[in-house]
């Protein structure tokens, strides 16, 4: 049998011949199709009762013939014709219609995902003869509803379409939106997607945070969607309906890559990207990212690294292309299983070299530790969730000149000052890399070292950002953190920043129920009251409840009415 996909079993030697014979045929670049060829197709379709498909280069000349059921045909494996950006397949298809029907969601679904030049359907009657040709292409535009455009039905014997000008305006069109996307924004662009079983105010919540690390990122958001479910998908999250419905939205926007507010397991990203033609990311993958860019020292790059790694070596299993678009080609593209393996072993071997890089990172923490348990400095440590203002603090209380941004993790290198007291007690006062909900677990193992700066502490400074809605619950994963790496033994002192974006008696409330103290960073009139606490604390004349940990309870939104920037799928 010569070259025809699809559903050929049962089917008569006169039938395959005649099908074999299509191959033969040769349309007009700027015609559709030729009449004598619908009118074969037709005949076929309506002998075998099922739906004969063309897939037709640009030159004229038939690539593949597709033989379906009575109701649709299945589209072969067309990944040998390459779509660079601003272009289209080179392919259109052409297909016979059984049942007096136009063209179907499956029919645009196929046009839109695969970039196909052009989709054909036409309607056979019963006696086998054409009766009307259904039309429809892409939509350059990412302003349209829709990302095609369904023409007026035309007859298959005289349909008047010019096929070659029409794909051509519309390559046109497509490659000025490339070049200005290009040119205006040079950066990556994503659609960031949330899939959950959660209340909508903590999935917007969460979403909400996640615009704001993409952000740190360097990316730019398109749209924002929430699929809420009973029930999440083990293999793609969402539906596949729902999967296909993103592509095309992602595709209409312009996004460069789709960024899932969820961990994706290794299964779970082989499954989406083998459906979904962008570059896929979670939010562990995103938070990796930042830290790659963020990190500074030695001892930084190293763990960062050691995170990376320890996140890709499960992924490195699949053989598939998922893993070029996931890692720049380790593993994909078609390499070997000796291959696979060799890159499984470097990836292990690397892994244990950083471990033991770290380990020496350790003993010489333990020798600065020891250096300044000599000189008999207490040592206050700043912690709290991403971006509530632990840098700016620092520089406040002591003058200093540590980055300090609105994005989240903008620092991760700790950094230790020295300050005097007005009594002339001298303590050292370290920022550490900020905390976040979900923390990746691999992240959290490779900042242990870091982390094991707090164990020496004598006093934690817990800044809330009081200005954010969801900062109970933010308070909340800090305390988890800590409380996971055994350091909510330390005294606490809770320190509301931001009091100036708060109203007086939202605060007086936050401050009863987390017995906090509030301050505004940026000002130094306002540190006092938390000077002198931290100075009676350390004294050990502190007896008040300002530095105990809330009651887990208190974790309750203050203002639950979360801005809706999501938009439901």
């Amino acid at each position: 049998m010569k070259n025809i996909s699809g559903n050929t079993g049962g089917l008569k030697a006169g039938a395959v011949r005649r099908i074999e014979n299509l191959y033969h045929h040769r349309i007009p670049p700027e015609s559709v199709i030729s009449p004598d060829l619908a009118g074969e197709i037709c005949n076929i379709s309506a002998e075998t009762r099922r739906q004969i498909g063309l897939l037709v280069e640009r030159s004229g000349k038939i690539a593949r013939v597709i033989v379906g059921d009575n109701q649709k045909i299945l589209l072969p494996d067309t990944s040998e014709y390459r779509t660079p950006p601003g272009r289209l397949k080179g392919l259109r298809c052409i297909h016979t219609h059984l049942n007096d029907e136009t063209l179907t969601r499956d029919d645009l679904t196929d046009l839109t995902l695969l970039r196909l030049d052009m989709m054909t359907a036409i309607t056979a009657t019963r006696e086998g003869k054409p009766e009307r040709m259904h039309i429809a292409h892409i939509l350059p535009s990412s302003a349209a509803s829709q990302p095609h455009q369904i023409l007026d039905p035309v007859d298959p014997m005289d349909p008047q379409v010019d096929c070659a000008g029409l794909i051509r305006a519309i390559e046109d069109e497509l490659s000025q939106h490339q070049a200005t996307r290009e040119v205006t924004e040079g950066k990556e662009r994503a659609v960031l997607v949330s899939v959950t079983t959660a209340s909508r105010a903590r999935a917007q919540a969460s979403l909400t945070e996640l615009r704001e690390l993409a952000r740190s990122s360097g990316i730019e958001v398109l749209d924002t969607i929430v699929q809420h479910r009973k029930k999440i998908n083990p293999r793609f999250l969402m539906g596949t309906g729902k999967l296909e419905e993103l592509t095309i939205h992602a595709m209409q926007t312009g996004a460069t890559l789709i960024v899932f507010d969820q961990e994706l397991n290794p299964s779970q990203m082989r499954s989406i990207t083998d459906q979904v033609e962008f570059r896929v990311l979670d939010r562990t993958q995103l938070i990796l990212d930042i830290f790659a860019q963020r990190a500074q020292s030695r001892e930084g790059k190293i763990q960062v690294e050691l995170a990376q790694l320890k996140y890709l070596l499960p992924r490195l299993v699949f053989k598939n292309t998922a893993m070029s678009r996931l890692t720049g080609g380790i593993g994909g593209r078609g390499p070997g299983e000796t291959k696979l393996e060799i890159n499984r072993r470097r990836v292990r071997d690397r892994i244990t070299r950083l471990e033991k890089a770290l380990g020496n990172v350790k003993k010489q923490r333990k020798q600065q530790k020891a250096r300044r348990s000599k000189r008999g400095l207490p040592v206050i440590s700043i912690i709290g969730y991403t971006n509530a203002g632990k840098s700016t603090l620092l520089n406040t209380l002591t003058h200093s000149q540590v980055l300090a941004e609105s994005r989240l993790f903008a620092t991760l290198d700790p950094s230790s000052r020295r300050l005097k007291f007005p009594k002339d007690t001298e303590v050292i006062i370290t920022d550490t890399v900020g905390f976040i909900q979900d923390l990746p677990k691999e992240l959290r193992v490779a900042f242990r070292a870091t982390l094991e700066e707090l164990e020496n502490a004598d006093l934690l400074l817990h800044v809330i950002d009081a200005a954010n809605a969801d900062c109970l619950r933010q308070m909340q994963s800090v305390h988890g953190i800590l409380r996971d790496l055994g350091l909510d033994r330390i005294p606490v002192l809770n320190v509301l920043n931001k009091q100036d974006r708060v109203d007086a008696g939202t605060m007086e409330v936050l401050a009863a129920k987390t017995n906090g103290i509030a301050i505004t960073a940026t000002k130094a009139q306002t540190l006092h009251p938390l000077i002198e606490k931290m100075e009676q604390v350390i004294a050990g004349e502190a007896t008040g409840p300002n530095f105990l940990w809330p009651s887990d309870d208190a974790a309750m939104e203050i203002n639950p009415l979360l801005t809706d920037t999501g938009r439901v799928l």
